[in-house]
Formats: C-alpha cells, structure tokens, sequence
C-alpha cells in the first residue's frame, strides 16, 4: 500500500504520484500534508534543502485550487530563476489527471509581455522571483490582491538575496484573509519578522532541529597549505572516480578560474556563476543534469534553486562568507535518503570557522588527510578492473574478434590484463609516483586564534616595500583587494599589508615574488609607474586585536596590518604540476602559480580569452584620488622611503 494514501490525498494526485513513482513520503511531507488539507491555516515549516518541501505545499494546495475558477488563487515565491521553473514543472507532474488547473512560471530574462499574456488567459496558480513578481505589480499586469494561498519557498535564501523589501511589498499587495505557507531551512531574524508581520498564529513544523544539517550528509575537511589548495581538489576527485559534484567558490572570478584549469587538465567540469548568460546557464545545467558534466564549479548566488538527484559530494573549495550558507551548499547532497559527503578544503587560519560550522548545524566534522599518490593509483586501478567487469558486451564487436584474437594470440591471459589495465592506467601512475604528500599537520587541537594573526608560511615570507599608501586613496582592505586582483593571487596569498602615507608593505609566500617584482614594477597607476622592492623588514613581531604591531616593523608602531581582514576560503594558487590527464605535457604551474605569465598591456588589462570557455572580465580599477592636486616627490625613492629605525 503507498503510504500518501494516508494523508487525505485525492484519487487524481494519488494517480500522479503512483507514475512519479513516490511511493513513502519524507519527513516533512509528512506532517504538513495532512495539517494544510484539514483545514485553512498559515504554517511554517523549517526543513533542509533536498527533504521534498515542493510536494508537501504542491500536493495540498492543487487539492485546494477550484479548477473551475480561471482567477490567480495561489502564488508561490522562490528565490531563483532554476527553482521558479523547476517548482511549476513539478507543479504541472503532480496536476496532470486535474482538469482544469494551469501553472505560470514568472521570471527575469524572459519576455515579461508573454508571462502577463498566460496569466490572463486564466493561471490558478502563478510562481514567481520576488524581483519580476514586484515588476509586474507595478505595471499593473497581474493581480494578487484576491488570492487565498501565498507560499515562500527557501525564504531564508529569498532573503539572504537581499529580497526582503520586495516580499514585503508583495505580501502586502495579497489580502490578509489569506493562508501563507512558509518554508525555510534555517529560521535567521528576517524570515521570523517576515511570519510575525504576515502571518496569524501559524501552525509550525520542524524536521530534524533548527537550523540543522541533515542526517544524511556526512562531513569531513581536510587540511591543506594554501598554495596546495587546488592540487588537493584535483586529487580528491581521482580519489572519488564516480564523483558528481558542486564545487563551491565565494567569487565569480575565482569559479571562472578553476573550472577553467580543471578542463585544461582534463576533468569534466564547468563553471556557474551571474557573469553567464542565461542561456550558457541553461546549457550547463542541462549538461549537469544529464551527468555529462562531474563538477560543476558556482558561486553560492548561481546555485541557489539546483535541484539534481544523486549528487555525491559538496565541494567547498572555499569557505562561505557567512556561516550559515554552509548548509545550504551541504543541502546540495544526500538527497531523498542518498547519502552524500559535504568537502572542507582549508588551510590553518580557516581551522576555527569548522567548530563554528559544527555547532550551527548540530553534526561533527571527520579530519582526514589528502590521498597520498599510491593510494589514489589504487583507487584508480581497482576502479578500473570493476569498470570493465561491469561493461555490457556490444555483440557487433564479434565479427571484428578473429582479427582482434590474431592480434593478441601470443599473449597469456595475464600479460592480456596487465596490458588493458595499463592502457587506462599508465598516466595516472606516471604522474602520481613523483608527486609529494599534500597534508598539512592536523588539526588536532583546532585553532580559536584570531584571524589577526600574522600567517605562518613554509619557507618563511618575503616582505615587500611598494610607493603607494594611504594618500593615494588606499586603506590596507583596499590595498590588499588591489594587489590580488592585480597579480592574480588568492586572498589568503597576501597578507600582513600595512599602508602609510606615502608608502606600504605586504607579504607574500616566496613562490610569488618573480610574480610580484615583474607583474608591479609595470603598472602604472595615474600616470606614475609603482615601484616595488624587496624589504629588508620582515614584518615581524604580533599584532594585537587592533592590528597594531608589537615588535615588527619601523620603529614598532605602525597602525594598520590586517585587522582581521583574511578572509575564509580565500583562493590560493596550486602549485607546480603537470597535467595528469591527457597527453600532451601541460605548461609548469597550476591555477595562481608564480610561474603564470603576467598580463600585457600592464594596469588592468584584460588577459587573452581561452577557447570554448565564457570569456572572463578584465579587472578594472577604481582611479584612487584622481581630483587630488599634484605631489613633489611622487617616485620610489626620496621624501617617501622610510627613514632607518632609530635604536631603542
């Protein structure tokens, strides 16, 4: 017996829901299915990503709807385009045996005429973005105002968004009388001000506890050196041969920048972020969802509304900017009782940001180390061998087997095996026997330091001196964005900058300088050249929790540093390697290598385009102080180099 007869269903939806081939309802569906069926009321229902929310509002509020009535009765927000078109294309499945019923989907890039067209020729149920639902309220081209049914769905991700004025606005256009239906995986102030203004004694239900991760969803980090960041993503993919995954990024440029170098060596992959058409969306996520894709690289704002099946793990190649976002990237995975692996790829100074992960979402983090070389090649060949036990046998290959066994007749059953495997095998063994151990020390006892830390780097740091400070307009967050942006480098690879007035110092692993030293002495900003020389000062000595420094620097006493300002997950080179997939040898230097060749042109100019991929923005700065008047003594050198500290 299919358990959704129980909940009051109707025989059409029952009929549906026997061909989507759902046979036990999930937690979620569970409760809500029954209480919104018994009788008209609001409800919050607080669930994670992936629990079938969709189906326990969809199933009652079609059983609500009056099919014969051609009026707008229901509207369902979500937060993105994906999840608008996904919700009525489930909508439109589970109402097929309605007569009757019909679903509009209304969203940004699409002809806003055409939507208002189908909403008049009669839509029962419309299900929109925030942003164009407020955009046809203003002009005038769909009524809400005598609707029964309103549902908000993943509104806290409508709201992380920066949605709220909108919903507002149009929870105020809807009658009060109304039911509003309000799903949510996390509860954060503005979702519950949301239900306190618009909803009367709501009825509420909870599956797992607030704010939780699911119980599905197993998570795990492992530790890395910065600069080994995208060497251990590669290696954890060849350790993972069926992976299906999204790999997380906090910025465009940066998820541009690794699925670009994961193609170039090989992997099936592709980028997702807002700089892509709408229809080089659609294309990727139609290549994802059809697996022809094994990872898909987004920022957290274009992955909003993905909804895949059998996705096996979460990548989070760098850390949110808000913790709680990290449950809705792990929320990605272990879906409809699938198990699934949410990935942590972190350095030392992100280590206390995983306690603070796991208490929000109430489960423990596993430590593990990077694959060693071996242990992948293992993996790999084992995978092989079942690769080939498992393959169906095309029976149009018999005609061409007499050749085939003229061919490999000398050979003996074993040296057959060693040869096939060998075949497949051979470049993952040649490039993984010279390769070294990627782990860094554990974990153990987790940092709760600062942030403010000075960084530890391996082979210690190289301190620069660079002629442009505070009066060119620069604080050290300004300097910091400006020169990795400038020379292509990861957040977290530079660091402890301390701007002046006519001058400022920062840091950087060594591995960079080649890059620093030739990148900036050719750049030029408001006409003047930067000059930037190695300095004798290497920044020493600790910073207190105002950033100021106890020890280092001229005279000890220098304002400024970073303040806090490393953040998270920031994006790190990947070291030297050759490309493990593919024949021809690939250039020396992975993604943010110091061996990349610095842009022509010098100060913002676009690097060339690599072929069949979206083309990347050229950075443009921002012309600090360009009204100031001019200044003596505007080159390296002079009134602006630092004088010698005095003795103490």
């Amino acid at each position: 017996m299919n358990k959704f007869e129980q909940l009051g269903l109707s025989e059409s939806l029952l009929k549906a829901i026997l061909d989507l081939g759902f046979e036990n309802p999930t937690e979620v569906q569970e409760k809500a299915i029954p209480l919104l069926l018994e009788k008209d009321t609001d409800l919050v229902a607080l669930a994670q990503t992936g629990t079938g929310k969709t189906a326990a509002f969809g199933f009652p509020l079609i059983q609500k709807i009056d099919a014969d009535n051609r009026n707008t009765q229901a509207l369902i927000l979500s937060p993105t385009r994906e999840l608008c078109l996904q919700i009525t294309n489930e909508i439109k499945n589970y109402s097929k045996y309605e007569k009757g019923i019909n679903v509009v989907a209304v969203y940004g890039g699409a002809s806003i005429t055409e939507q208002a067209r189908d909403i008049k020729r009669g839509a029962q149920i419309i299900v929109a973005t925030p942003g164009r639902m407020q955009d046809m309220i203003n002009r005038g081209l769909v009524n809400i105002k005598n609707i029964d049914y309103c549902i908000l769905d993943e509104a806290d991700e409508m709201l992380n968004m920066g949605f709220y004025e909108d919903i507002v606005s149009i929870l105020s256009d809807t009658p009060e009388e109304k039911s509003t239906w309000l799903f949510s995986a996390t509860m954060p102030a503005e979702v519950a001000r949301i239900a306190k203004k618009f909803m009367s004694d709501p009825l509420e239900i909870t599956v797992g506890a607030k704010n939780s991760g699911s119980a599905t969803v197993s998570h795990e980090f492992y530790l890395v050196n910065a600069r080994d960041r995208y060497e251990a993503l590669k290696r954890l993919a060849d350790a993972n041969p069926d992976i299906f995954s999204v790999v997380f990024c906090r910025t465009k440029r940066d998820t541009q920048a690794v699925a670009e170098k994961l193609i170039e060596d090989g992997y099936s992959a592709a980028a997702l972020h807002g700089d892509l058409s709408q229809a080089q969306r659609d294309s990727v996520m139609k290549s994802f969802r059809g697996r022809q894709i094994q990872m898909l690289v987004a920022t957290d704002v274009a992955a909003r509304g993905i909804d895949v099946d059998n996705i096996t793990h979460v990548v989070n190649y760098q850390l949110p900017d808000e913790i709680e976002t990290y449950n809705h990237r792990s929320g990605r995975t272990g879906r409809a009782g699938k198990l699934g692996t949410s990935i942590v790829i972190v350095t030392k100074s992100e280590l206390r940001k995983i306690s603070s992960i796991e208490r929000i979402i109430k489960q423990k983090f596993e430590e593990k180390t990077i694959p060693s070389g071996i242990e992948i090649c293992e993996i790999q060949l084992l995978h092989l061998a079942t690769k080939i036990k498992d393959t169906e046998v095309d029976h149009d290959i018999d005609n061409y087997l007499p050749a085939i066994n003229n061919v490999l007749e000398d050979l003996t059953k074993e040296e057959l095996i060693k040869k096939m495997v060998s075949v497949e095998f051979n470049r993952f063994i040649n490039y993984y026997k010279k390769t070294r151990d990627l782990s860094s020390q554990s974990g153990g006892e987790r940092r709760e330091s600062s942030d403010r830390e000075p960084r530890e780097s391996n082979g210690g740091a190289v301190r620069y001196f660079v002629n442009i400070g505070s009066r060119d307009n620069f604080d050290w967050m300004q300097l910091k964005d400006f020169l990795k942006e400038t020379l292509d480098l990861g957040r977290d690879d530079v660091y402890k900058v301390d701007v002046k007035e006519g001058f400022s110092f920062f840091n950087t692993d060594p591995e960079h300088t080649d890059k620093v030293m030739e990148i900036l002495n050719n750049v030029q900003l408001e006409g003047r050249r930067i000059n930037v020389e190695i300095s004798k000062n290497d920044g020493g000595g600790r910073r207190d929790h105002n950033g100021r420094s106890s020890g280092g620097g001229f005279g000890g006493g220098f304002k400024g540093g970073d303040r806090g300002g490393r953040s998270f997950g920031g994006n790190s080179g990947g070291g030297g390697f050759r490309s493990d997939r593919g024949s021809a040898p690939r250039r020396e230097g992975g993604f943010g290598s110091s061996e990349r060749a610095p842009r022509e042109g010098g100060f913002g100019s676009p690097r060339p385009e690599r072929s069949g991929s979206p083309r990347r923005e050229a950075f443009t700065p921002k012309t600090p102080g360009s009204d100031r008047a001019p200044r003596r003594s505007e080159s390296f050198g002079d009134a602006d180099r630092p004088k010698r500290p005095r003795k103490s």
